[in-house]
């Protein structure tokens, strides 16, 4: 495993609709929090709430994040910036990867630029 994927983490959001994601897609990138993100409409997820199973289409975001910074910084915003009251949010480890494409997200998250 290389530093640079170490450092990144590819995390998993759902959103309720396809512009709903759009938009939580774009905010992240606007705060730096995420390198890229992939948007995947028409996911069917079954899940059980309030003691019954759902079933709902949703839209999913695929997001190339930092580690650093996951629990306090890119945790609050999505709960703050999604419409959901228990919103999906999980963090996969990046194992290994196109060392320049690692190093290029690595360089567009973090700090915003003045």
């Amino acid at each position: 495993m290389t530093n640079q994927a170490g450092d990144l983490i590819l995390v998993l959001i759902t959103a309720p609709s396809r512009e709903a994601a759009e938009q939580l897609a774009r905010q992240l990138l606007q705060e730096r929090l995420a390198a890229c993100v992939n948007l995947v409409s028409g996911v069917q997820s079954l899940y059980w709430w309030e003691g019954e199973i759902q079933s709902e289409l949703e839209a999913l975001l695929i997001v190339k994040a930092r580690k650093e910074g996951f629990q306090e910084h890119f945790i609050p915003f999505v709960r703050q910036h999604h419409p959901y009251e228990v919103p999906e949010i999980l963090a996969l480890p990046i194992l290994a990867g196109n060392e320049e494409y690692l190093k290029w997200a690595l360089g567009e998250t973090g700090s915003k630029p003045a």
